[in-house]
């Protein structure tokens, strides 16, 4: 019994008619090709890529040899497997066509054991331009279809969009945050196998149901046998053992184990409990032998969307092993223009981003592609939930026969490729189009099917449901079973007709709110525009000045520099930006302010909505901003820049996603509302303690009083009319800190060396430094921050300032910080304190990495201490290691105006 493998990763490529081959890394594509030969400059570079378009409009080949032994020619079956090609490619094995691809998303598998030969052998690929080979599709089809994120100007294509004719990424053809670079090449891994024995092609995990009692689950085999076989088929899993007796005819057959597991440790997602995972592994047996193997890891977890009508519409939310979900987290878009280049270390470090910004879900965004086994692997280990799209966006899709069975075809193999991950929530057909077309309303969507005739329209509509209300339901109800699916985001409640359309704010299904942002709206509206799920919302700002000058020399520091607007894709965004900066913050006083100044107007923008949507609870039940990272380096609407930098906005997400949250809203101009948000599944008991302070510090007046937050819940905890609380004081010369402390007596400590939080005028807490030691008060990534043990000492559990005005109105003097070194700790941790009121503290360093907090407010007399953690190397050491920074440099918004 022979099993053989050869991993194809030597080849070598070039433009097809030309002489010169060059040297190409496999998986790869044929921008990184030449960019690692020296034939092109950094793409993300200044304006390159607009000179760089050139690229697309050529047909590319690969070619690798090989050397098979006599014993290959014995095997009965041989195969040849392309886990991903982008994305018209011919395959020549030996010159003969042996293989024609035409969907990047889908994995190829071709029967070569009549064309490979003992000896030298050749492959040959040759990727056709998609440019050449969808052209042709639009003049043929005669009217455009709409699909306005495809940057074809750019690309030297006028206004021909061809970006829908392809399955084949497409933010690829540009996005209002991404380049445009029309990739080509083999992404994915490409492999010989030959066997002369039975083998399993599929295991598959279904769970029919499962709660803390017991998990009843089938264990679906596909196997693949050269001939008839019989033998013993085992499963095993957690140290339990499942077998039966089996016969296989040749040829592709499935076969079933149905497994039941007692008192199984339930997956979670982070924020409710660990995400535990189970390896399962099935064996085919002959004797004592195994003659075929293979496992996959998953977890064990009931999910579902729940809509049920109620009083103000239908609810939209996930429940998770009977528990509700307040989902918290963002739209991930693809890391890298060049998929191949983004390693496991990066993916982690997105991941970790996630769980350290207390995230508990990520949206697969439908314009990008399916992600990398990687990426929901690391999802299943750190509990994360993940809404999945499909891969179409923004724009309506053909409707022809090829189209479509070619769109089957993906949906079946991507929903069987990532059925087992625990993480994935939920499948979504598309993002946006329903409501763009906006079917059932006129003058109510985009404007797209004003511009065609009737025979069209309906045309367009048809090849619309046929994909999304049957061929990928069908593809999920078959091959997921039990798993929701969602035809379109944002959307509305599915009850037939009319009511599916998706158009304004309501109550039943999910939204995506960008009155802010694109309509102009005061960050305001954010607490009025509130809908059962914030599916996207979101605000731009730049990447840091070390991230810019990556892509920029010194004189082009300048919003209207051509540099600039090549890197914002969103129109006039950077004027955007400078417009709300204008209303909300004091004007910069170079771009190296407005870079500072950006981040901090973004994160001001997302945290008010944040607070809105969480406070909302459980009319709301989700809010996912736009977006969680970049694809290259640019202006864009993420939190965490293409390098892995966070910004001003990552820090805030962290804050404003912790398990219990204060809140506090003045914005009705009558009253002062303080909010108190518990996700933790028990009640709490707490002290609120405010305080009111001048912006020099001075405490003029405080509250306090008992509260308790029930469990998984929002409510008012303090009003008072906002006269009151001001009593004839200008709105910008006071601030309001709320805290929320754990029951007990607060008792007065003498100070010891450590980390030091003042609660009022006359009492303390000492805090101490170590892991061990106390309780917890906050979240730190690995350490944490405890308080001192004593029986009187209480924990804090959340800490808010408060302003009355726009920072644009507050006077802001020029503070003197002092940064002092927390004894023992080796200079990972700082201490700072200030003289005056310090707005957006900011902290850099040389090394890459995090603090504890950043971008933060100090008070005089309010130190606050913080903690540096290195980005992991990907070499095992962790996520976040705490570590002493050199070069460190410590800033605040006085600094930049």
């Amino acid at each position: 019994m022979k099993q053989l493998q050869i991993d194809l990763s030597n080849w070598e490529f070039r433009a097809c008619g030309d002489e010169e081959w060059l040297t190409a890394v496999v998986p790869g594509t044929v921008h990184t090709d030449l960019l690692r030969n020296g034939v092109i400059d950094q793409p993300f570079y200044g304006t390159n890529e607009h000179e760089l378009q050139w690229i697309d409009k050529k047909d590319w080949e690969y070619r690798t040899g090989f050397v098979l032994e006599e014993t290959w020619q014995t095997l009965a079956v041989t195969e040849l497997v392309f886990a991903g090609l982008d994305t018209y490619a011919d395959v020549y094995v030996n010159g003969v066509n042996a293989l024609s691809a035409d969907n990047m998303f889908l994995s190829w598998t071709v029967n070569v054991k009549g064309l490979l030969r003992a000896g030298e052998n050749e492959i040959r690929i040759v990727f056709r331009s998609v440019v050449t080979e969808d052209l042709p599709k639009l003049a043929a089809l005669g009217y455009d279809l709409p699909a306005p994120n495809d940057q074809s100007e750019l690309g030297g294509l006028q206004e021909q969009r061809i970006s829908v004719f392809a399955r084949k990424a497409p933010y690829h053809y540009g996005w209002d945050w991404g380049p445009r670079f029309l990739t080509s090449g083999i992404w994915r891994e490409a492999v010989l196998t030959g066997r002369d024995v039975a083998a399993i092609e599929d295991l598959y995990i279904r769970q029919h149901e499962v709660n803390e009692q017991e998990a009843r689950l089938t264990a679906v085999i596909e196997a693949d046998a050269p001939e008839a076989w019989s033998g013993l088929l085992r499963v095993s899993a957690g140290g339990q053992e499942w077998m039966k007796a089996v016969t296989l005819t040749p040829g592709k057959q499935t076969l079933e184990l149905e497994l039941v597991i007692d008192r199984p440790r339930l997956w979670w997602c982070n924020g409710l409990g660990k995400p535990e995972l189970y390896l399962f592994r099935a064996e085919l047996l002959q004797g004592a032998d195994a003659v075929a193997v293979s496992e996959v890891t998953t977890g064990l977890r009931e999910i579902k969307l729940v809509r049920k009508p109620d009083a103000q519409g239908a609810s939209f939310h996930f429940e998770l092993n009977g528990v509700p979900v307040f989902a918290k987290g963002a739209n991930h878009i693809p890391n890298d223009s060049f998929i191949t280049e983004v390693t496991e270390e990066r993916y982690r470090h997105e991941i970790a981003t996630a769980v350290e910004s207390n995230m508990n879900m990520l949206r697969v965004w439908g314009g990008g592609f399916y992600e990398e086994e990687v990426f929901y692997r690391l999802c299943d280990e750190y509990g994360l939930l993940v809404w999945q799209d499909f891969m179409f966006a923004c724009s309506m899709y053909p409707g022809d026969e090829a189209f479509l069975n070619n769109v089957r075809a993906e949906a079946v193999y991507n929903v069987r490729r990532l059925r087992n991950h625990p993480c994935i929530a939920l499948w979504c057909g598309n993002n946006e189009i329903d409501s763009a077309w906006s079917q059932y309303e006129e003058n109510m969507g985009w404007g797209w099917k004003e511009k065609l005739n009737a025979e069209i329209r309906q045309s367009l509509w048809t090849a619309y449901e046929e994909i999304f209300h049957r061929i990928l339901p069908e593809a999920v109800a078959a091959n997921h079973p039990g798993m929701d699916y969602w035809p379109s985001s944002p959307l509305r409640e599915l009850t037939g007709g009319q009511d599916q359309h998706a158009t304004r704010i309501m109550g039943d299904g999910d939204i995506h709110y960008w009155g802010v942002w694109h309509a102009k709206e005061p960050f305001e509206n954010y607490n009025l525009k509130v809908g059962r799920f914030m599916s996207e919302y979101g605000f731009q700002s730049f990447p840091e000045l070390k991230s810019v000058l990556s892509y920029a020399e010194e004189e082009e520091l300048a919003l209207e520099s051509k540099v600039m607007l090549a890197h914002q894709k969103n129109g006039s965004g950077n004027q955007l930006i400078k417009e709300y900066m204008d209303m909300y913050l004091p004007q910069p006083k170079d771009f190296r302010g407005f870079l500072y100044m950006s981040q901090v107007l973004q994160a001001e923008a997302i945290r008010m909505a944040m607070e809105s949507h969480r406070r909302n609870k459980p009319y709301c039940m989700g809010t996912l901003y736009w977006q969680m990272n970049d694809c290259w380096p640019v202006a864009s609407w993420a939190g965490m820049d293409y390098y892995g930098r966070w910004k001003a906005l990552q820090y805030t997400v962290r804050r404003s996603f912790q398990e219990v949250l204060l809140s506090v809203d003045s914005t009705d101009g009558e009253s002062v509302k303080v909010y108190g948000v518990s996700d933790r599944r028990e009640a709490l008991d707490a002290e609120l303690v405010l305080r009111l302070h001048d912006i020099s510090g001075v405490l003029l007046r405080e509250w306090s009083q008992p509260v308790t937050l029930a469990a998984d819940s929002s409510a008012v905890v303090f009003t008072l009319p906002l006269a009151e609380v001001l009593e004839g004081r200008e709105p910008a010369q006071v601030l309001l800190i709320a805290s929320l402390l754990e029951s007990g007596q607060v008792v007065q400590a003498e100070l010891v060396p450590g980390q030091v939080q003042e609660l009022g005028t006359e009492t303390r807490q000492v805090l101490e430094q170590g892991p061990e030691t106390g309780q917890v008060l906050e979240q730190g990534p690995k350490t944490g921050q405890v308080l001192a043990q004593g029986p009187k000492t209480r924990q804090v559990l959340e800490r808010k300032e408060h302003y009355f005005a726009a920072a644009k109105d507050i006077p802001l003097s020029q503070p003197v910080i002092t940064v002092t070194e927390v004894p023992g700790s080796g200079g990972q941790s700082f201490t700072l304190s200030s003289d005056v009121l310090a707005w957006g503290v900011h902290l850099t360093v040389e090394e890459e990495g995090i603090f504890s907090d950043n971008y933060f407010d100090l008070l005089p007399g309010e130190p606050k201490t913080v903690e540096f953690l290195l980005r992991s190397s990907g070499n095992g050491e962790g996520d976040f290691t705490p570590a002493a920074p050199t070069g460190l440099v410590v800033r605040s918004m006085a600094d930049y105006i």
